[in-house]
């Protein structure tokens, strides 16, 4: 599905959107330039799971952790790994038994192990708040 953003906040509202549709073990593989919006759609989705905790992007500590919720959500931000065995290495496969969302930012740095992965790509549209994103893999009601 596509869907087209005009701001911040209908950003966030997409991912509170999306997050009752989410089940434990969920790993989103996000897409999207630097400044998209991937961070907004998050702290929609952690909205959406209850969570009340300020959510933050992750950039330099590679993953904020989220508890409070109807799941936990684990926000990762992939930018700064140089490879899949990296991910490895900071206990992914921990995170994943753990029963939560994982939100995976720059996924296409370890595109290797999320093969089956929800998508979403958000990229800029027309005007300077306009988003177009694009979300697969989730069962329409």
């Amino acid at each position: 599905m596509e869907y087209r953003t005009h701001s911040t906040a209908e950003t966030e509202a997409l991912g509170e959107e999306l997050a009752p549709k989410l089940q434990a073990h969920t790993v989103i593989a996000f897409t999207g330039d630097l400044g998209a919006g991937k961070t907004a759609f998050v702290r929609g989705l952690a909205r959406g799971v209850g969570v009340t905790d300020r959510v933050t992007s992750p950039t330099f500590t590679i993953v904020n952790e989220y508890e409070g919720g109807r799941l936990p959500l684990f926000h990762f931000d992939m930018y700064r790994l140089g490879s899949s065995e990296e991910l490895f290495d900071i206990g992914w496969e921990d995170y994943l038994h753990r029963g939560g969302i994982c939100a995976v930012e720059w996924s296409e740095r370890v595109a290797d192990v999320l093969e089956d992965a929800l998508r979403v790509d958000i990229r800029r549209g027309e005007g300077d708040n306009e988003r177009i994103i694009t979300v697969e893999g989730v069962a329409e009601e």
